[in-house]
């Protein structure tokens, strides 16, 4: 710095500051004031000297924070299926290729997530390898419903044409997971793959066909399906007797809770179309149901034609019956008030003890149909819950057939205008120091002695 600018050359003190008071740095004299050197404006950003990812506008930007760890995610994802190489970089590209348009540039961090199973999902099928969307929806802990929108809104960007999966496919490779071939358990246990995955295949079309499948998660159906296959191919009675639980442990598997009720409901099922077998003579039980799985499945649209034939039969008789049985009441309440008529011949006398007798006889609102009684049950059961359908009908969807119970409407609450009347414990629920009890109880006495006078 020149000697010039260190004094002031108005009193030449050497006593100079800098002054940052205002926007435009200056050096000024403390003795007298005077502004011995101003500093140049500058147009230049002062601000972070990070500029983002969006505003940049260099050639070859680098990855931003959010990219990076998109991609660790998609290589997580593909670690944990065991897919192969091709698969794990074709996700990456789809990622690197759909995270950079516009499209999804300015989404939620959930969205982009949700993004790179995505990726991994188109790419297992167009390389031939049997995944699921719910599988990417568990992996991820989000909802189906966005992983299947954002999956649409992908494939129309990127106008990629993925195959539809098939569920062949999906079946052997989940059948692949037990570890029930003759490498792993006993002869008598064992159980080729291929043999296992066409039965359970069957199964799971006749549950879909009959409403098993609605709304479920398949991986539950997957395992019962698996597990009664692996039961009917060959039905000793030791593959009989092994729960659900102990095949899990012999085929090294986990074993999923809902999995038990999808054998129950495919159970069912089974032997509501084995009844219709006609050369089994036997009772057909859900314990020796699985004997007559190969007949069923053989048969099944057969089955179920004449299944749905006998229920409609076997409904319209209890309707035709219902009926009958209403006209016999109808005929026999007739007669009871025709007899019930008082006759011309009788005598005064009779007519009077029969009017006693009638009037000491206790109503209990059946004798006579048109009683008050009745007529307030008749509105209380059309005011009630309308009956479930599902219950009528042989196949149902699931929440037809086991109906959420809808929640008593609460009544609506009163208007409060403020003209209601306070008494005088509400009054005193509301005093809580001791100023208000003594004004309170002062206004009581003034107004008490102003209604003597």
């Amino acid at each position: 710095m020149s000697a010039a600018l260190t004094r002031c050359p108005g009193c030449g003190s050497s006593n100079i500051v800098d002054d940052n008071l205002y926007c435009q740095v200056q050096r000024v004299c403390v003795d007298c004031g005077s502004v011995v050197s101003e500093g140049v404006l500058s147009n230049d950003y002062t601000g972070d000297t990070e500029i983002s990812y969006m505003r940049t506008t260099e050639v070859s930007r680098k990855p931003c924070l959010n990219l990076i760890k998109g991609l660790q995610r998609v290589k997580a994802i593909c670690r944990i299926l065991r897919v192969n190489c091709a698969i794990e970089q074709l996700s990456r590209t789809y990622y690197n290729q759909s995270y950079q348009h516009e499209h999804f540039i300015r989404v939620s961090l959930q969205k982009k997530e949700v993004l790179g199973g995505c990726c991994v999902l188109v790419s297992c099928r167009l390389l031939n390898w049997p995944i699921t969307m719910g599988t990417i929806g568990c992996l991820l802990e989000s909802d189906p419903i966005m992983v299947g929108v954002v999956y649409q809104e992908m494939i129309k960007i990127l106008n990629i044409e993925a195959p539809v999966f098939n569920i062949y496919d999906v079946m052997e490779a989940h059948s692949q997971e037990y570890k029930i071939s003759s490498l792993h358990v006993p002869e008598e246990l064992a159980e080729d793959s291929r043999d296992l995955t066409k039965r359970a295949v069957a199964l799971a079309e006749l549950a879909a066909d009959t409403w098993i499948v609605t709304g479920r998660h398949p991986t539950p159906i997957m395992m019962a399906s698996i597990y009664l296959s692996w039961q009917s191919l060959k039905p000793n009675k030791q593959r009989l007797k092994f729960t659900l639980d102990k095949f899990c442990q012999v085929a090294k598997v986990n074993k999923l809770k809902p999995a038990m009720k999808r054998i129950a409901e495919l159970k069912e099922v089974l032997c509501k179309l084995g009844r219709e077998i006609p050369w089994i003579r036997e009772a057909v039980t859900p314990d020796n149901v699985m004997r007559q799985l190969d007949d069923i499945l053989k048969h099944r649209f057969a089955l179920l034609r004449r299944a749905l034939r006998t229920h409609e039969e076997a409904m319209l008789a209890e309707c035709e019956a219902s009926s009958e049985d209403c006209q016999t009441e109808e005929s026999a309440s007739s007669q009871v008030s025709e007899h019930a008529k008082p006759n011309s011949n009788e005598s005064p006398a009779e007519k009077c003890e029969l009017n006693a007798e009638s009037a000491q006889r206790p109503r209990d609102g059946n004798d006579n149909p048109h009683t008050v009684p009745e007529v307030n049950t008749d509105s209380q059961e059309s005011q009630g819950p309308a009956p479930n359908w599902g219950k009528r009908v042989l196949f149902a969807p699931p929440c037809v057939v086991h109906a959420k119970r809808r929640r008593a409407e609460q009544p609506m609450c009163k208007d409060v205008t403020g003209d209601e009347e306070i008494s005088d414990s509400e009054i005193d629920s509301y005093i809580r120091t001791p100023r208000e009890a003594r004004e309170f109880a002062l206004t009581q006495k003034v107004l008490s002695e102003s209604e003597k006078k």
